[in-house]
């Protein structure tokens, strides 16, 4: 399972440059005009935190396979999708609804971390 989410967090990782600089250069204009600028940068951003999550989680778990890591990882994961996904999907298209949505992935994020933490107290 580690194999797997180093795997996902590099290329989230990598993603996560890639629609930063899109965003940066390629849709700077059209974010500018919709104001929705700062939206597609906190999805750029928090989309890199969390695949470095996920690529620590991917290293924790070859030395500590905890079941708390793997769904940790997978929460990580989902909040990427359902965050910075939701975030990205509203600056393009600037419909307001999706940011409905933002919150789902928020609350998959703060499960990660809180799973991260049970893992690190059972393993003290």
């Amino acid at each position: 399972m580690y194999n797997f989410f180093l795997q996902a967090g590099a290329v989230l990782a990598g993603l996560a440059v890639a629609l930063g600089a899109f965003g940066a250069h390629g849709l700077r204009n059209m974010l500018l005009q919709t104001g929705r600028t700062a939206n597609f940068e906190t999805a750029a951003q928090y989309q890199m935190y969390h695949a470095l999550a996920i690529l620590l989680v991917g290293v924790l778990l070859i030395h500590y396979p905890h079941r708390q890591l793997v769904w940790a990882g997978w929460c990580f994961i989902v909040g990427i999708f359902f965050f910075s996904g939701s975030l990205y999907i509203l600056s393009l298209s600037n419909v307001t609804k999706w940011g409905a949505v933002t919150p789902i992935g928020g609350v998959a994020f703060l499960a990660g971390w809180v799973l991260l933490l049970i893992a690190f107290i059972r393993n003290a």
